[in-house]
């Protein structure tokens, strides 16, 4: 089955082409970094504005980098949600209307399943069940998936996700945005040891995060001392992030002792942390457990993941609603099964 993705989630416009949910043919990322880095942030309208003004491209550019005629694809799978609801609806309209167009099925995946089908995409891909650390700039989430789009929620964050957070203190140090690449390669060059930042295990809360804290902890401390060398900021940085990695780590850990695996996925843009990866890797071995980290083209916000999520629902005869929208909250946050309740099914074609 030849699937056309389309992600438009956020502030990236991706389109790509994977075939049987496994293998990419083509994979197209058009980044709005450098028309967002002015604001420190993701501008919503902005974003929007710009997804309408590359979504035909990048499709085309997709289709015609996987070698394909687009008679041949077999199905189309988009992003539904979470994300910024005007970004979505880009991504959502144009791939009901292009299904239409060609008489195909389609359907709606949530944003959350795709960065956990990734890893499917690569060489080597674990067996079910698994944990998975789903750790992004909207969500730091632990699961155990027991089957394809079957995820059991074992802990999410209570207020700030990983990523936000590192977005947040990268404004504060005047890194510019996105936060997560700049710290993690300004922290190589400091010592986490010199500033240390707390930790918030919320041990009464099981496998629940919190990072508020930790971002409030920078702030304060660049309230403190009113003049930070600029020489301070790579152990500012390096602090902070090792703070946060402490965290997922434990938690992490845990869950797998919980759930008595011997295998971990971690996944989301934040899986891209070189720092992260190390730690991860180092406690995987330590446990005897197997590691699964996408590379990190793919833990990125990218529609071949969304290809690769949505060839099961496809495979399994489900097909969009005429009615379907958009939606900033992800259902993946709120039950132990997936449902896609904007789906029905469809006889094989």
């Amino acid at each position: 089955m030849l699937v056309l993705g389309i992600d438009t989630s956020c502030d990236d416009t991706s389109a790509a082409v994977v075939r049987d949910g496994r293998e990419i043919l083509s994979n197209v990322v058009a980044s709005q970094i450098s028309l967002h880095h002015q604001y420190g942030g993701v501008v919503p309208e902005l974003a929007s504005r710009k997804h309408i003004e590359w979504i035909l491209p990048v499709v085309c550019e997709a289709i015609e980098e996987a070698g394909i005629d687009p008679a041949r694809l077999e199905g189309v799978a988009v992003t539904s949600g979470p994300g910024l609801i005007g970004a979505l609806l880009v991504g959502l309209n144009f791939a009901r209307a292009f299904a239409y167009g060609l008489s195909l099925p389609w359907v709606g995946v949530d944003h959350l399943e795709g960065h956990v089908a990734a890893i499917f995409l690569e060489r080597d891909f674990p067996a079910f069940p698994f944990v998975a650390l789903l750790v992004s700039g909207g969500h730091t989430i632990l699961y155990y998936v027991t089957g394809p789009a079957r995820f059991e929620l074992m802990g999410q964050t209570r207020d700030d996700a990983a990523g936000e957070a590192f977005d947040k203190v990268s404004k504060m140090l005047g890194l510019g945005y996105p936060g997560g690449r700049v710290i993690d390669s300004l922290s190589r060059k400091g010592d986490p040891a010199r500033i240390s930042f707390p930790r918030a295990y919320m041990t009464k809360h099981g496998f629940d995060f919190s990072f508020s804290g930790v971002k409030t902890a920078v702030a304060r401390y660049l309230q403190r001392h009113a003049t930070v060398f600029e020489r301070e900021i790579p152990d500012i940085a390096a602090g902070f992030q090792e703070s946060v990695i402490d965290v997922l780590v434990r938690k992490t850990v845990k869950a797998v002792e919980e759930k008595k695996t011997d295998r971990l996925v971690v996944a989301g843009g934040v899986a891209a942390n070189s720092s992260l990866r190390k730690r991860m890797a180092a406690e995987a071995g330590r446990l005897g457990v197997a590691l699964y980290i996408p590379r990190p083209e793919l833990c990125t916000d990218n529609a071949a993941m969304i290809a690769a999520a949505g060839h099961h629902h496809l495979a399994n005869g489900e097909t969009g609603a005429i009615d379907m929208d958009a939606y900033s909250k992800s259902t993946l946050t709120k039950t132990n099964d997936v449902t896609n309740k904007s789906t029905t099914k469809i006889s094989s074609r």
